[in-house]
């Protein structure tokens, strides 16, 4: 194994998905570990201490919110959870409990492919600015730290999760200009198609829950605007 090679760890109880997921990263160049309950994903993590976790909602001995909840407690790592639900209360859970992007069943390999891949990125650039030291953003009472990556609103620091945190600093490149969805997508996600969109309004939503509603202002057919809150 070089230097370079990532681990992907893979948490999935059907086994023909965990398999196909599992071959489909290691065409790729990953290093997988693998998974079919809650209590092996957590013994595998800690044996293998992997880059990014694929990890399915719906899980034998521990569900996939108690292994997320668990394993940001543990080591921070960025989480793709797998979910066949589509009621947007569990998928803000699934957020809320550490999860830092999803996808919904039936999934394309593809589209996890890009997900993971996607995240890899940001906890690159996260780690390049570490070192640079940025000017602090206000957006009325709202403060965005770039270097350290932190956010507070009125003086109080808020938790927000890695993705949640270059959605914010998207919007904030341009307060109170619409910025469209496809081009949010792209700049955040690094790509963009029909099947995001349902994603971006997901993640709104709990930044929304996280720094207050009235900070992003819903343009309908458009797009999102940070706004001073006030």
């Amino acid at each position: 194994m070089t230097e370079t090679t990532r681990t992907v760890l893979v948490v999935e109880d059907d086994l023909t998905i965990n398999q196909a997921l599992a071959d489909r990263f290691t065409a790729e160049g990953f290093a997988v570990a693998r998974a079919v309950d809650g209590p092996t994903a957590l013994t595998e993590a800690a044996r293998h201490t992997p880059d990014v976790v694929v990890l399915d909602l719906m899980l034998p001995g521990l569900d996939g919110l108690e292994v997320c909840r668990r394993l940001q407690t543990e080591r921070p790592v960025p989480v793709l959870m797998l979910t066949a639900k589509t009621d947007e209360t569990d998928i803000l859970v699934g957020l809320a409990a550490g999860a830092d992007d999803y996808v919904t069943k039936p999934f394309r390999m593809r589209e996890v492919l890009a997900r993971v891949q996607a995240l890899l990125r940001r906890v690159e650039r996260a780690t390049e600015l570490a070192d640079t030291r940025l000017p602090v953003q206000t957006v009325g009472d709202l403060e965005i730290d770039a270097s350290a990556r932190r956010v507070r609103v009125a003086g109080e620091e808020i938790h927000l999760t890695p993705l949640e945190f270059d959605l914010l600093g998207a919007l904030a490149e341009r307060p109170g200009s619409v910025r469209g969805r496809e081009d949010l997508m792209t700049q955040v996600w690094g790509w963009s198609d029909a099947h995001g969109t349902r994603t971006l309004d997901s993640h709104v939503k709990a930044l929304r829950a996280k720094i207050g509603s009235a900070r992003v202002r819903t343009v309908h057919g458009v797009g999102y605007a940070l706004e001073s809150g006030r």
